[in-house]
């Protein structure tokens, strides 16, 4: 299992890449995937909602199991990645062969940036599951 140096981590396993700016990725961390096993469907219906810190913006859907997928910081989402949509690309299972590349889940747009420094960097994530 690995943990990109270059994201954020919390305790709820997602992780967040900011790209320049106030926008940023989220998904859900290797170690989520692994535990939920093989996604058969993500949803997400709070495009254009601006979320704060903690909100559930989306569930992930396993053969056995569904989960909530919490908003790493506060923000507006501005994209659902059409590859994971059902409407779209319908491929949920980037997430689980990709799950910090091209299985991001939301773009989002930061509404409060210092909201960055409460979350874990790799070694602290790394830490807490082990």
């Amino acid at each position: 299992m690995h943990f990109p140096d270059n994201l954020k981590y919390t305790e709820e396993h997602e992780w967040i890449r900011v790209e320049g700016g106030n926008v940023a990725y989220v998904g859900i961390t290797d170690f989520a995937q692994g535990e939920l096993g093989e996604l058969v469907y993500v949803e997400v219906e709070t495009v254009g909602e601006s979320l704060e810190k903690g909100e559930p913006f989306g569930t992930v859907e396993a053969v056995k199991t569904t989960s909530d997928m919490y908003m790493p910081v506060s923000g507006k989402i501005l994209e659902f990645n059409p590859e994971l949509n059902e409407s779209e690309g319908d491929n949920p299972t980037l997430v689980n062969e990709d799950p910090y590349g091209k299985g991001w889940i939301i773009k989002i747009e930061l509404s409060n940036p210092e909201e960055l420094e409460e979350l874990m960097d790799a070694e602290a994530y790394q830490s807490i599951i082990e």
